[in-house]
């Protein structure tokens, strides 16, 4: 049994011995996992539907193809979030002491590999269509006594495609930065590139109906670099976060403003001359060792170091696991925030 510190989100055990970090997400980011899940597993059944589909009509068509090998891969972000969101709440133990929130970090890997993979073959072969000069062969139905083009019903279906990855992925990325999860914004790009698929596979065949053979190697080229550029950068995103980088925003373009805050916020302790912190990216939440300098005249006492430690915590939900630890001098690799700070000689200066 454990017993929940509801302000600071920690954990202690039946002989009230403190726990490293959150095993359990605050409510409001509570509420935000059970309703993607619920958006996962929906996406799954479109996605069942749309494979069943695409498979049935799409014939010898490069273009419709590729859009069926890209909806299969759009199952790997769904089921790896699903089975990301059942380890993550693993307490820490003596064996894996920074808990299980890796798992979101190693599905986001698994996900973008298989997108990197698979996108790469797919503008091999297409590639491969155009530069041979393949004429696709897109035959005929016979329906009710009528002959019907089969590139019809290849175009409906892919059209039909089109809603559901645009809803599902606008309602996706909104939680994916709530959640700060990279798995379900890796999902929420396959959704994009899962309505870009379909228009342009719709177009693709089109363009063999108007007798211009090549616009079908063309779109399953465009779907492949598509699905390559999503796997690129996703694999590099997952693999920078996997690599203890100092942590990032969920687009992986800048620095996480919480870092700031934190280093600020330590800063503004009457004890504390100088503070900097450590910040890596465990998946979904953040570590964090703050490293501070205490005033000359200042003892960092324990409570002091509790109090701040707690403070932090309640800054943002991500700071997960801190430490703070009293150092004569802040380490190279951390700068302190940008505070007004006083130097040696007492004249104030700004870090940045």
């Amino acid at each position: 049994m454990s017993q929940k510190d509801t302000r600071h989100g920690k954990e202690q055990n039946a002989d009230g011995q403190r726990r490293f970090g959150r095993t359990e997400l605050p409510p409001e980011q509570q509420e935000a996992v059970k309703k993607a899940i619920r958006l996962e597993w929906i996406t799954i059944g479109v996605l069942v539907v749309t494979v069943a589909a695409v498979a049935v009509v799409m014939g010898n068509s490069q273009a419709m193809k590729a859009a069926w090998i890209e909806d299969l891969l759009s199952f790997i972000p769904p089921i790896a979030f699903l089975i990301a969101v059942r380890i993550i709440n693993h307490p820490p133990s003596r064996k894996r002491p920074y808990g299980t929130h890796r798992a979101v970090g190693v599905g986001h890997l698994v996900a973008s590999v298989a997108l990197l993979v698979m996108g790469g073959y797919l503008v091999v072969d297409s590639a491969i269509g155009l530069i041979t000069a393949e004429h696709p062969p897109i035959g005929s139905f016979h329906l009710f006594g009528q002959t019907i083009w089969q590139g019809w019903f290849m175009i409906v279906i892919m059209l039909l495609s089109v809603p559901g990855p645009v809803i599902l992925g606008r309602m996706k990325i909104k939680l994916a930065k709530e959640l700060h999860n990279k798995v379900l914004y890796a999902d929420a790009d396959m959704n994009k590139a899962d309505w870009q698929t379909g228009v342009a596979t719709a177009v693709g065949v089109a363009g063999v109906g108007l007798g211009l053979w090549w616009f079908d190697a063309a779109a399953a080229l465009f779907v492949g670099a598509s699905i390559l550029y999503d796997g690129i950068r996703n694999v590099t995103t997952a693999i920078t976060d996997l690599t203890d980088t100092r942590a990032r925003t969920i687009e992986g373009n800048e620095e996480h403003p919480v870092i700031y805050q934190s280093e600020d916020h330590a800063n503004s302790k009457d004890w504390v001359r100088r503070a900097g912190a450590r910040v890596r990216d465990q998946g979904h939440v953040f570590h964090m060792e703050m490293f501070v300098v205490p005033e000359p005249d200042s003892a960092p006492e324990m409570e002091r170091l509790q109090d701040l430690r707690d403070s932090l915590a309640d800054l943002d939900w991500r700071l997960e696991d801190i430490v703070v630890v009293p150092v004569l001098e802040l380490p190279a690799e951390v700068h302190g925030g940008t505070a007004h700070l006083q130097s040696e000689g007492g004249q104030e200066f700004q870090e940045t």
